[in-house]
């Protein structure tokens, strides 16, 4: 069986192969040779893994955030932040991290928003006299909040694969997406006057007040999520659909950008995009499934327990093997191998499972800017037509950074759990 689970997965993830055949392989091969299972059982489990409700949230989302990156919605955000903090050293930089926080309360995807905010950012930062390394490096590493602050889909997924309330989940992330935007935000300052760029403009109310009216309906969307859920309006499933009917509105209809032909075009894009996170999705479940059937997450369980290992160790070796994974597999399908592996000695370990998920999608979200395959790198290599080398030059510092974040997170759980008890007490 450790030949069907353990070395084909292996092998054929390092030849290059699609993660979804990685697993539906090594399950075929588990059934057919290893298990008295009728072959029946891996067409209901591939269903029964997609036959979720949260999972129903994905879609919505990710069609919320191809329409508001389809029109000047970005511009509009950048232009607000821009308004608020040019003042200070560094604003532009600084307003590429605010702008992409609040676009990821939109969007959730973190590619799309290296993507949409690089467009918009990058050429006045070059133009500004900032360094393109540093450019670069703050707009590739910057996206990748988006997975940590809610609407985050991996954050849907792990709710769907933990068995955890998606709005505990989101609210526990709210802190430490902030918390890294604001070490992101200090030391663009700081390098910024170190290396005398970036130098900031005189605030003007007048300024102030356009750019804020003419983002207002920008602002809306993360308003009406995140108010909607914790309001107690509607789940988050009803407030991604919520989100699809505003942006629709808000793009047809107020900002006059789009026509019926760009909205078709962007449900055929999330379309797409929806089946390829649902087909990792259905392969995943079974390979959990046959993993549980195995005993294998008791077999850990019993085996870190013989050792003695306490929470503090187990969530050390949790990080390295995380940051670590992440530079070979995106988000999603590392959430899907690992948490029904990890869940049951989190819970074991008295670990909360809310702090967990923040904790993996912190670990995952460094993934995203990390070499070999860090796919906010190949975004940004070609949104902004330039040579991954100066693109790894740019990622370090803001890696290290993300690094401090991460060991407070892991550390002081009340960071994360402090927003799970203000929203949802």
């Amino acid at each position: 069986m450790s030949f069907a689970l353990g070395i084909i997965p292996v092998v054929l993830l390092l030849l290059g192969f699609p993660i979804f055949l990685v697993l539906l392989t090594g399950i075929t091969v588990a059934l057919v040779f290893y298990m008295n299972v009728p072959l029946a059982a891996l067409h209901q489990n591939l269903f029964g893994s997609v036959n979720a409700y949260a999972l129903l949230a994905i879609p919505y989302f990710i069609y919320a955030g191809e329409l508001m990156g389809r029109g000047s919605v970005a511009q509009r955000l950048v232009d607000f932040v821009q308004s608020g903090v040019g003042r200070l050293r560094g604003s532009l930089g600084i307003t590429t991290v605010g702008t992409a926080t609040i676009f990821g309360a939109i969007s959730g995807v973190s590619a799309a928003a290296v993507a949409t905010i690089g467009k918009v950012m990058y050429p006045s930062m070059t133009n500004a006299g900032y360094p393109k390394p540093f450019s670069a490096g703050l707009i590739t590493a910057v996206g990748a909040i988006d997975i940590i602050i809610p609407p985050s889909i991996p954050m849907i997924v792990y709710g769907a694969a933990a068995q955890e309330s998606v709005p505990r989940l989101y609210a526990a992330g709210i802190l430490p997406g902030l918390l890294i935007a604001g070490l992101l935000s200090v030391y663009v300052m700081w390098r910024a006057r170190r290396g005398n760029f970036g130098s900031g403009e005189p605030f003007d109310w007048n300024r102030f007040l356009h750019t804020t009216t003419r983002s207002l309906w920008a602002l809306g969307a993360p308003v009406i999520i995140l108010g909607g859920i914790y309001g107690g309006v509607f789940s988050p499933t009803e407030a991604a659909a919520v989100a699809c009917v505003y942006a629709i509105f808000v793009t047809r209809f107020i900002f006059r950008e789009l026509s019926w032909r760009d909205i078709l075009e962007a449900s055929a894009a999330t379309t797409r995009f929806t089946a390829q996170i649902l087909i990792i999705v259905a392969c995943a479940g079974v390979f959990s499934w046959l993993l549980t059937v195995n005993q294998v997450p008791a077999a850990l369980v019993n085996y870190l327990e013989a050792f003695g290992v306490g929470p503090w160790t187990f969530l050390l070796a949790v990080n390295i093997m995380l940051l670590l994974v992440g530079c070979f597999l995106d988000p999603l399908s590392a959430i899907l191998l690992l948490t029904p592996l990890l869940i049951p000695v989190v819970k074991a370990l008295g670990i909360d499972t809310v702090h967990f998920g923040v904790v993996m999608m912190v670990n995952l979200a460094i993934g995203l800017f990390t070499p070999p395959f860090g796919i906010n790198i190949f975004v940004a290599q070609v949104v902004l037509g330039i040579d991954l080398k100066t693109i790894y030059r740019g990622i370090l510092p803001f890696a290290a950074l993300y690094l401090i974040a991460l060991a407070l997170i892991t550390y002081i759980p009340s960071l994360s759990l402090a927003g799970v008890w203000l929203l949802l007490r």
